[in-house]
């Protein structure tokens, strides 16, 4: 069962006093429950909150090197960016791709901190329209070139044949169903999370909810093996692995880049791959993307979604 702070342990928590706490959940949203008339704060979901919310980081002490043949990718996993990565580095031999799985959250961080040349994220924003800006706002100094890497289809795995008829995120809580999780860095966590409030389900009612693992795929071998029943992840994954599927939507994937670094070498030959040919044909072998918008750039108010 998750963790519940009273109103006076989150306030030590927070460092504040209890009066603020109330503000804090009437004004910057606070994650809070009422029981019995009585506030509770689910642990979890306050460490949410604080890492969501967290604008100021410490600069880093270098930047990064002048490019040199080492272009370093961080943040949300995907099956058809790693395919990518492998394309580069067999087409640009001279050159190495790396990825670093931080989550969405965690490559937006590195490149705060000028580890990374390129950040991936799909950080669904609160009008529920939008991908990556508000966030981007708040973690960066300034905003950098955005450039849509796919859009691709985000939902439920489930177990072929759907044995525990499971038809949506409200059956996380029926009994006998487990799930198994994703970090809280994530933008998959934070749309689970989105559409568990919105059903006004209380996650310590979830087993499995706590469990946590760092990739999709890591996600769908736990339901493949019949550990757990259910995952959030996306389409193409459960398809590699002939799990059933629950679509929730289709999401913006996109590659964040700091504007001093845009026109780096290697930034600028990854993303001259997304309109070739052999990248639009390796998108085919699985279920789930759409490339219509693939390395283009896009904007705060503009078109941006297929």
């Amino acid at each position: 069962m998750a963790q519940l702070f009273t109103t006076k342990e989150v306030a030590r928590f927070l460092g504040v006093n209890e009066k603020m706490v109330y503000s804090l959940v009437a004004e910057k949203g606070l994650p809070a429950t009422k029981v019995t008339g009585k506030w509770i704060f689910p642990r979890d979901l306050v460490e949410q909150w604080i890492e969501t919310n967290t604008v100021n980081y410490p600069e880093a002490a270098d930047h990064l090197p002048p490019y040199q043949g080492l272009l370093i990718i961080t943040g949300s996993n995907d099956i058809l960016l790693d395919r990518a990565i492998s394309l580069f580095n067999s087409q640009y031999p001279g050159q190495v791709a790396v990825f670093g799985n931080l989550g969405s959250m965690g490559g937006l961080r590195a490149l705060r901190q000028n580890l990374c040349h390129v950040a991936t994220s799909h950080l669904l924003q609160e009008n529920e329209k939008e991908y990556n800006f508000d966030f981007a706002t708040k973690e960066l100094d300034r905003m950098p070139a955005i450039v849509n890497f796919c859009h691709r289809e985000q939902g439920i795995m489930i177990q072929k044949g759907n044995p525990k008829n499971i038809i949506g995120i409200s059956d996380f809580a029926k009994p006998g169903v487990t799930i198994v999780n994703r970090p809280l860095s994530t933008g998959t966590r934070l749309l689970l999370d989105r559409e568990l409030s919105k059903a006004g389900i209380n996650t310590d009612k979830i087993k499995g909810y706590q469990r946590e693992l760092s990739k999709h795929m890591d996600a769908g071998i736990e339901v493949l093996s019949g550990r757990a029943d259910a995952a959030p992840g996306v389409r193409s994954i459960a398809g590699i692995l002939g799990l059933d599927f629950i679509s929730l939507r289709w999401e913006r994937f996109d590659l964040m880049i700091s504007k001093d670094r845009f026109f780096d070498e290697g930034v600028q030959r990854f993303i001259g791959l997304l309109i070739e040919d052999e990248f639009k044909k390796i998108a085919m072998e699985y279920d789930g993307y759409d490339l219509k918008t693939a390395g283009k750039m896009v904007y705060p108010g503009a078109d941006n979604n297929i």
